[in-house]
């Protein structure tokens, strides 16, 4: 075997299992990403309306499609034909778009009448995570499941922190000075040992 067969690492450059355990590593991460995108964009959506007390629905809106591609994109591998494929489309858009219709209605000046803001915006969190749990349902995809599961209690979380601001910013601050005094201190004690 000459050198120009080998590399640093020891293995021969028509030896498949680097390759491959880098290309899985990578792949995994990259499955991953639309639904770790999900689940932030859904964290922020819940921080955004616990702070301000105001439903976004415009924000959900636009949510509901982006899961719907996520849905898709996690049902396409396991549609092996193009009829299967136009079925998961079309299955996934008449579903999200039945979310979209009953959360309008939610949005009614008629049902406003009754909900407040904090309430609407918890009713549509929730109508979310259903929606999003029963997609991973037909599309048996365990990872649109756990998101669904995940925004579902995302709404009692909501709740306790809209019904305790005051403590939550009560432990934010002492977190935040504690936080302080440890990087004062860790900064101390390094200037001392250099």
């Amino acid at each position: 075997m000459s050198s120009m067969d080998a590399d640093p690492r020891g293995a021969r450059s028509g030896d498949p299992k680097p390759a491959v355990g880098n290309g899985r590593h990578v792949s995994f991460w990259i499955r991953e990403l639309p639904f770790s995108l999900v689940l932030i964009l859904t964290l922020l959506g819940v921080a955004y309306t616990s702070l301000l007390k105001q439903p976004i629905m415009g924000y959900w809106e636009l949510l509901a499609p982006v899961i719907g591609l996520v849905c898709v994109g996690s049902g396409w591998s396991s549609a092996y034909d193009n009829k299967a494929r136009m079925q998961l489309i079309a299955t996934q858009a008449l579903h999200w778009a039945a979310f979209l219709l009953v959360m309008n209605m939610i949005l009614l000046p008629s049902v406003q009448t009754i909900l407040n803001a904090n309430a609407t915006g918890l009713a549509v969190l929730m109508l979310l995570a259903l929606g999003t749990f029963t997609a991973g349902v037909h599309i048996l995809s365990w990872q649109i499941c756990l998101l669904g599961i995940i925004m579902a209690f995302c709404v009692p979380a909501a709740a306790w922190i809209e019904a305790s601001a005051l403590i939550v910013a009560l432990i934010s601050i002492a977190a935040l000075g504690i936080g302080v005094v440890l990087w004062w201190h860790w900064h101390e004690s390094h200037a001392q040992k250099t």
